[in-house]
């Protein structure tokens, strides 16, 4: 499947803005909801992700095509790991082990800046480490 690549750089934008509040709120709950937004994207895609819906609906009418489409595989693969990140924060959050959950949060949150301001994404590059190690 091939996805807008305006559309993860969208999600970047609002998670980072999500984590942001998570930081200075030290709210799990907040947490616990972008930890289901990463596994909505993980499991049924980036269509279907809250953001992405979001994005076809409300920015990209407004866009000119894209030039070119990518492989939806990397950014989802970021969403899984956005998770992980998501999923350890919260639980640190939640059990009083603040340190964990800023920890986790502020990795999270320095992944999805990157690709929301300077278009790098993290996940997607480690995906494509993991498929050049695994391939041979």
């Amino acid at each position: 499947m091939q996805v807008d690549p305006r559309g993860p750089r969208f999600a970047a934008g609002v998670t980072t803005v999500i984590l942001i509040a998570v930081l200075v709120t030290g709210s799990w709950a907040l947490l616990a909801a972008q930890a289901v937004v990463f596994a909505l994207a993980t499991v049924f895609g980036l269509r279907y992700a809250p953001y992405g819906l979001a994005f076809r609906a409300l920015i990209r009418p407004r866009l000119a095509p894209p030039r070119e489409l990518e492989d939806a595989g990397p950014p989802r693969f970021a969403q899984g790991a956005g998770f992980i990140f998501a999923l350890v924060g919260t639980v640190g959050y939640a059990t009083g082990t603040t340190w964990l959950g800023i920890g986790a949060t502020g990795l999270a949150l320095a992944a999805a800046f990157l690709n929301a301001v300077f278009g790098f994404c993290l996940g997607c590059e480690m995906y494509l480490l993991m498929r050049r190690f695994t391939a041979n």
